[in-house]
């Protein structure tokens, strides 16, 4: 996936997204963090199709988005967004079957395929034995594993997640960052998602991009990216880098 010089703007006046340029690494995860309003989720949108920009374009696999049916453009990329709403009365597995509805032709009945991908989701988000759980039933990490779960039977080759961790404990955080891993190392998904989280960005990421006024003020590995200096100047925050073995690469905040 190419980003190409996109400007957008929620209100036609103020540019939320300025020339942003880069490309996504296919196969690897990509976290994209910032400061509050600095553009995150406004770039998973235009990368999804969500927002149109003013100028620019995304290209997936050499083809702009916008060229891309949306049935067409579902069975290339599935979108997991930061709020989630369906009825309280839905079972799991109904719900993680509407990920299948890109594959379908309007009336059609499901097929085996369909029961086999849906299967699949199910057992990636260890969710088999609350297929027949309703929504209002779950915990909230239960919830955001059958939204995933919905994309996962989607069946397509990218993973978009709008802050997947928001709302829930470190638990739950970490239950479903785990998650996130498995299906990048080994069922080869690609993924983007965006985090608020920067030790969370550092542990899950082989890519990181970071926003700051609706532009890209630095994108790389995490040891590239994530300095003191770095930090200080994106989020005005004081921090101290450490590496330790058995921990890997974290950050401490001291001050401001």
């Amino acid at each position: 996936m190419e980003i190409k010089q996109i400007v957008f703007s929620h209100d036609n006046k103020t540019e939320h997204l300025k020339h942003v340029t880069s490309d996504i690494e296919i196969g690897k995860i990509t976290t994209i963090i910032g400061p509050n309003g600095s553009g995150k989720s406004t770039l998973l949108g235009v990368m999804s199709q969500n927002h149109k920009p003013r100028s620019g374009e995304v290209l997936l696999d050499g083809k702009a988005i916008t060229g891309y049916k949306p049935k067409e453009l579902a069975r290339k990329l599935a979108v997991v967004h930061q709020h989630n709403e369906a009825p309280s009365d839905m079972t799991v597995e109904k719900l993680a079957g509407f990920g299948r509805l890109p594959h379908r032709s309007m009336f059609a009945q499901s097929s085996p395929d369909d029961e086999l991908a849906i299967e699949w989701a199910l057992t990636c988000t260890n969710l088999q034995a609350k297929r027949g759980k309703t929504i209002d039933q779950l915990s909230g990490g239960e919830r955001q594993r059958v939204w995933i779960a919905m994309a996962l039977a989607q069946s397509t080759p990218i993973l978009f997640l709008d802050e997947p961790t928001t709302y829930l404990d470190i638990y739950y955080q970490f239950e479903i960052l785990d998650l996130i891993k498995s299906l990048n190392t080994e069922h080869c998904l690609t993924i983007v998602m965006v985090l608020h989280d920067i030790n969370q960005a550092i542990r899950y990421s082989d890519n990181i991009i970071i926003m700051k006024d609706g532009e890209i003020a630095m994108k790389g590995q995490p040891h590239e990216v994530i300095t003191e200096q770095t930090i200080k100047s994106i989020y005005g925050v004081d921090v101290i880098i450490k590496q330790e073995a058995g921990m890997g690469l974290y950050m401490v905040p001291v001050g401001i």
